[in-house]
């Protein structure tokens, strides 16, 4: 099993996650970060350091954000490593909570690879 990063994480990309994770999993977007499922341990630690509640375990994703699952795997082949000095984006605070975050990325240079 896996944890997950869902939409929650678009624009705000806070990144206590990394510095809580024993493992380097989580790869960077230009808006967001993802979780190599091939890498997390589920220790859990993402979880609660995340301040946007977008970190899930992978039995605990509800309906909506199952997307995420593959978003993640597909993506954290093609992202690049995230390191403990990410900062969180300028307007990360304003984001927080936002609905339907996969489809604004459609078409978004910030995501660099494509969306879900």
């Amino acid at each position: 099993m896996t944890h997950v990063v869902t939409e929650q994480c678009v624009h705000c990309k806070f990144a206590e996650c990394i510095t809580y994770c024993p493992v380097a999993c989580f790869r960077e977007a230009g808006t967001f970060l993802v979780i190599d499922p091939e890498e997390c341990i589920d220790c859990g630690n993402c979880v609660e350091a995340c301040p946007a509640d977008a970190i899930y375990p992978e039995g605990e994703l509800p309906p909506e954000l199952e997307p995420a699952l593959e978003w993640n795997a597909r993506l954290a082949l093609q992202l690049p490593l995230a390191t403990t000095d990410v900062a969180p984006l300028a307007d990360a605070e304003d984001w927080v909570g936002r609905p339907d975050k996969w489809q604004m990325l459609k078409g978004e240079e910030a995501l660099r690879v494509d969306s879900p």
